[in-house]
């Protein structure tokens, strides 16, 4: 059997990974693809649990840097040995809502830890998986908080970080694009959707059987 293929969708908040996420899904089972979707923090029991305590501070206390990066690596860990694995063996392609490069940019760019580093305790927490494409959904800094600010419902913990944090995240993303241009494919999320579509579509098309 033929092994699944791995496509991430990274990008600030609001950037409409999801959304796009979705549109993609439905265009490869229109071809008879099998795909699994999921999400980080999150995809597995654990990992939910985990999500809460991220971004909502559940546990009663805001993490800790280095905690809020290990929690983010350990449900990582369970995402990629209890589901991802197990997926990408039977031949599915497996779409996440964010993976390393969001732990590379808020963590490292973000957070100012040692993107090498990172890179490094990544590869123990994934078994050495990496995406075979990554499409960054780019967007202005400002155009981002104004997506975040219109949103109905709480702000999580980085929602509401500073707009300097963003900064320096949105261009952690552009600079992680620059050093592996043959995975990530930094697309500009505010044209109109569809075009966006097509550009994520043109993107992936060279892995199609």
């Amino acid at each position: 059997m033929t092994r699944g293929r791995f496509i991430t969708f990274e990008g600030p908040e609001g950037a409409g990974k999801s959304t796009h996420l979705k549109a993609l899904a439905e265009k490869l089972k229109a071809r008879g693809i099998p795909v699994l979707t999921t999400r980080e923090p999150g995809g597995t029991l654990l990992g939910e649990l985990v999500r809460k305590i991220l971004q909502f501070n559940e546990a009663g206390e805001a993490p800790v840097p280095t905690a809020e990066l290990l929690l983010f690596l350990a449900s990582r860990a369970q995402l990629v040995n209890n589901v991802i694995l197990p997926a990408l063996e039977r031949g599915e392609w497996v779409l996440s809502d964010r993976f390393c490069d969001s732990t590379f940019a808020y963590q490292g760019y973000g957070r100012g830890m040692d993107v090498a580093e990172l890179r490094a305790i990544n590869a123990f927490a994934t078994q050495n998986l990496m995406p075979d494409v990554t499409l960054l959904l780019d967007i202005p800094q400002t155009e981002s908080r104004q997506r975040v600010a219109d949103r109905q419902g709480q702000a999580d913990r980085f929602e509401q970080e500073r707009d300097t944090f963003h900064l320096r995240l949105a261009e952690g993303f552009r600079e992680l694009a620059k050093q592996e241009p043959q995975r990530i494919r930094r697309i500009d999320s505010t044209q109109p959707q569809a075009d966006t579509e097509a550009a994520v579509w043109a993107a992936i098309t060279p892995l199609l059987p």
